[in-house]
């Protein structure tokens, strides 16, 4: 084989491998990007789910219960005469 026939299959190589690379870089910073923006959306659900928790116990609480029973439905806590006791 003649020493420009190897030196031309050297570089054709060194090119593709060259190519390679780049490419490589490339798609490996497409998916950072990707990974990066989910990352941000997980961390917005998070927060989201934190405040929906947060409000969901504010809901919950007795007293608020409570007071919603007594003023908007007109309930009361019934007298000890009117407390009737079940027994199998």
């Amino acid at each position: 084989m003649s020493v420009r026939l190897i030196v031309a299959v050297l570089i054709i190589a060194d090119l593709i491998a060259a190519i390679g690379v780049v490419h490589a870089r490339y798609s490996h910073r497409q998916r950072f990007v990707e990974l990066s923006r989910h990352e941000k959306a997980r961390d917005e659900l998070n927060i989201e789910f934190s405040r929906l928790q947060l409000e969901q116990a504010t809901w919950a609480e007795s007293n608020r219960i409570d007071q919603i029973a007594r003023t908007r439905l007109g309930m009361k806590t019934p007298e000890p005469a009117d407390i009737v006791v079940v027994r199998p």
